[in-house]
């Protein structure tokens, strides 16, 4: 949807074809459909590829089965006006209309309350002066009232929710960030969203404030960028802003979103800074700070916690890019924000991707996904903006999903449970790696200096397969085909007695020697079903040069033996009765992560590369090991 010619020959298709295949469906067919369709649009160029599509199917037959899934598709084949194998949404809005007229008109059915709205669209003033295109929709009546803001870079007319919002008695105010479509400033990611060099929302919930509509209370709304972009707001702590509802984001930029244990996130950076077209110098700010500076405590929210006043509902998902961070960003809030955030924020974890309940479960689909009722957003502004008693602040403070065996409907797991805090009570309980592969309760009885050795060779790296992703495969996935490389470690428990609940955070503590003065150590936590499918429940990594620090790296001494945690985040897994516990080590992750050249250097596609001989010891007095979380029965 990038040339004006291209949404023209569009819409004209779309005319033509619509009304042939309208009468087909019903407004509510295409409404609920509708509600997807942003969450599978990857690259968030406004346009449903092949592939996007595809995605989307899958997981509409894994959650409503064959039936609903071929009703979906039809409605999409009707899209696709021109049958290019893609679906506009200027061809998207010309079907929903057509499918409304052949419905009867919108005067046949109650048209979303977005399409009655009074919506007003405004150049609003920053305090710099640049100004930045916002469209306000307001309710029929007379106000004031509680306003909702979302800011995003995804362009402000795919904001969706504004017909719910201005139907329950708020105004919806919807932004493009600075730099973004039809918005003036300099188009860098999250440059204005803070409380450094600008302060766009700050400034906009102050406009907010002055408007005659306004009764002086602001929630925020928004996933991923426009969870983040509520983040970074209140660490600037506007008068009038109230309540957050933030899924998928990050506390910070530099730790969950650009940097993992010092490894470059390369395809999320990547692809989300050239996908989304913002400008080159953003992806090149990125790589000139590989370590934590001054340019990373400007998007660090855990450096404001003492001005950060106001409540929270952090969602997030297992398999989420940001899992780690909407973790973090709950308890930093909960425990050491200030009054009015401290003992008031909530937190949800589903077995999700980033698309949140509606994602697909990739190679495992667990039952009974959805959120629970009780964290529901339009609850949670009631409560907040309009002071509705409904008790959202006598409900647990935390809700999550403790997964399981997929494949068998007894087994323990795969359910909801609520805490009053996070984590939850569980005793880190070391499982040692052996040399023949094994991964004990008890430490190796082997003797000094018994290690396994392999080659990373960055010239031929190891492949990621799933895991938290953003712009590739996500999920847990069956990492079988990596798991003969050479270059490949496997540690695996014994077929398991009993079941095993893994809670919270995982880490591996390992003693490495190598023969470069830089390394990456990636772990992989997998649960082995009893027909050998090793799937990803957790991993992470850690480039040996950051091991102590993520501010100022530390070459190896080559031949060194070196003790260094891998944290590998959280997760919540019920190892069933007869699977095995795995972890997978090697020194790649590739594209998830960059590749490191072995030389202390950042990677650079024309720079050296040397081959990295590593050794991983596993014995009495060097005991790697992988830290599960353990919660009783």
């Amino acid at each position: 949807m990038k040339h004006k010619a291209a949404w023209l020959v569009a819409i004209l298709l779309a005319a033509v074809a619509a009304p042939l295949v309208a009468a087909n469906f019903s407004p509510d067919d295409v409404k609920r459909l509708e509600g997807v369709l942003p969450l599978y649009d990857k690259n968030h160029d406004q346009t449903l590829d092949a592939a996007e599509r595809q995605e989307l199917e899958k997981m509409i037959e894994d959650q409503h089965g064959a039936d609903l899934r071929k009703r979906a598709a039809a409605i999409l084949d009707a899209a696709d006006a021109n049958h290019d194998g893609k679906i506009t949404l200027d061809e998207w809005t010309a079907l929903k209309n057509s499918v409304i007229a052949a419905a009867g008109g919108p005067d046949a059915k109650k048209p979303d309350a977005a399409d009655t709205a009074n919506k007003q669209t405004v150049m609003v003033p920053m305090s710099d002066g640049a100004k930045l295109a916002t469209d306000v929709y307001l309710p029929k009546g007379d106000g004031p009232w509680p306003a909702i803001l979302t800011r995003t870079p995804y362009s402000r007319k795919n904001a969706g929710g504004a017909g719910g919002i201005v139907a329950n008695g708020c105004v919806f105010v919807a932004q493009d960030m600075r730099g973004r479509f039809d918005s003036e400033g300099e188009n860098l990611p999250f440059v204005g969203c803070g409380w450094a060099d600008h302060q766009d929302g700050a400034d906009t919930v102050a406009w907010i404030l002055k408007q005659p509509w306004s009764n002086g209370k602001v929630g925020t709304v928004g996933g991923s960028a426009g969870g983040i972009t509520q983040l970074l707001m209140a660490g600037a702590a506007p008068p009038g802003l109230v309540a957050q509802y933030i899924h998928v984001a990050p506390p910070s930029m530099y730790y969950y979103a650009s940097y993992i244990g010092g490894a470059l996130r390369k395809e999320q950076i990547e692809n989300w800074t050239t996908g989304n077209h913002f400008d080159p110098k953003a992806l090149q700010l990125m790589r000139d700070h590989p370590s934590y500076d001054d340019y990373w405590r400007k998007l660090d929210t855990s450096t404001r916690l003492a001005v950060i006043n106001v409540p929270g509902v952090h969602v997030g998902g297992w398999f989420d890019t940001f899992q780690q961070g909407t973790i973090d960003a709950f308890v930093m809030r909960q425990h050491k924000a200030a009054e009015g955030a401290r003992g008031r924020q909530r937190l949800v974890m589903g077995p999700w991707t980033h698309g949140g309940a509606a994602s697909s479960g990739c190679d495992l689909t667990f039952p009974n996904k959805a959120a629970p009722k009780d964290f529901d957003a339009p609850d949670w502004f009631a409560h907040w903006l309009k002071g509705v008693d409904n008790g959202v602040e006598k409900a647990p403070p935390v809700a999550y999903y403790v997964m399981g065996d997929t494949s068998d409907p007894k087994a323990p797991g795969n359910q909801w449970r609520t805490a009053a805090d996070w984590p939850v009570p569980a005793t880190d309980t070391p499982y040692y790696f052996a040399k023949g592969g094994g991964l004990l309760v008890a430490p190796p009885p082997d003797p000094a200096d018994t290690f396994v050795a392999y080659t990373f060779d960055p010239g031929d790296p190891c492949p990621t397969i799933g895991g938290k992703n953003l712009t590739i495969p996500a999920g847990p996935r069956n990492q079988n085909w990596i798991e003969s490389r050479k270059d490949v470690l496997l540690f695996t428990t014994a077929p398991l007695a009993a079941p095993v609940e893994v809670t919270g955070r995982v880490r591996a503590k390992v003693y490495l020697a190598s023969s470069a003065v830089d390394t990456d150590l990636s772990v992989r936590l997998c649960d082995v079903y009893p027909d050998g499918k090793s799937y990803e429940m957790a991993e992470g990594i850690q480039r040996a040069r950051y091991r102590n620090s993520s501010e100022k790296p530390e070459p190896l001494k080559p031949g060194e033996v070196t003790e260094i945690t891998v944290d590998c985040w959280s997760t919540s897994i019920v190892f069933n009765k007869g699977h095995r516990i795995r972890a997978i080590v090697t020194s790649s992750n590739y594209p998830r992560f960059d590749l490191n050249p072995g030389t202390g250097e950042p990677w650079s596609d024309t720079g050296v590369k040397v081959i990295q001989a590593n050794r991983i010891f596993c014995d009495s007095k060097h005991p790697s090991r992988l830290v599960l979380p353990i919660v009783k029965p």
